[in-house]
C-alpha cells in the first residue's frame, strides 16, 4: 500500500509536526518514507504544508502533485488540496475552521470537528491529532499505537505531561470516522 499524503494549513497548527510523526511511525513499522516539508517565512500564521509518502515499496520520486490524502487545516488549504487530489483521493478538513463544501464528485470527503474536539479535551493545539487519528482509520496506513510510540520518543521529557491528551486526540478522530460511517 502507498500514500501520497499532503498536509497543509497556517504556521502553528502542527502541521510539520504532524508530517514528522506520520513519517516516523512508517519508519518504526519499516516501511518507506519520505518527508518534505514547505513553509513560508512567518514563524506563525504563514501558509505551511508538508507532504509525506509511505510505502511498501521503493518510493522513486520524493514529490507529491496529486496526493492519494490530504488533511486541509483550514478554508484556503481546503479549496488547494482538493483541486489537486488524484480522483478517488480522500480530503479530510477541520469543520470547525471552514465550512467547506466539496465541488469534486471524484473524491472522498470527510468533514472532523477538530479544533472543537480538541478544546472539549482541554487543549486547542491537539487538533493535528484529531486530524491524524481521522486519517489513519481512513486510510489504515500506520497503526494508531506506532505515532504513539514515536510521539513518545520525540517529545521531550519536560513535555510528557502533553501524551495523555495526545493519544485521546487521536483516538477522537478515530472515533470521529467510526460516526460517520455508520
Amino acid at each position: 500500500m502507498k500514500q501520497e499524503i499532503t498536509l497543509a494549513g497556517f504556521g502553528g497548527q502542527g502541521i510539520l509536526f504532524t508530517g514528522q510523526l506520520l513519517g516516523r511511525a512508517g519508519m518504526l513499522e519499516e516501511k518507506n518514507v519520505c518527508y518534505v516539508p514547505s513553509y513560508g517565512p512567518e514563524m506563525r500564521g504563514g501558509m505551511s504544508s508538508c507532504s509525506v509518502i509511505i510505502s511498501g515499496s521503493n518510493i522513486t520520486c520524493p514529490l507529491v502533485t496529486e496526493p492519494s490524502s490530504a488533511i486541509a487545516f483550514n478554508h484556503a488549504s481546503a479549496e488547494q488540496l482538493e483541486q489537486a487530489l488524484k480522483p478517488g483521493g480522500i480530503l479530510i478538513i477541520n469543520s470547525s475552521l471552514t465550512d467547506k463544501e466539496p465541488q469534486r464528485k471524484d473524491i472522498k470527503f470527510y468533514k472532523i470537528t477538530a479544533s472543537d474536539r480538541a478544546v472539549k479535551l482541554g487543549n486547542d493545539r491537539v487538533a493535528n491529532m484529531v486530524l491524524l487519528g481521522a486519517l489513519v482509520k481512513i486510510t489504515g496506513i500506520l497503526k494508531p499505537d506506532s505515532l504513539i510510540k514515536v510521539l513518545e520518543s520525540i517529545l521531550p521529557e519536560r513535555k510528557h505531561h502533553l501524551l495523555p491528551v495526545n493519544k485521546m486526540a487521536l483516538e477522537e478522530g478515530i472515533s470521529a470516522v467510526e460516526a460517520l460511517e455508520i
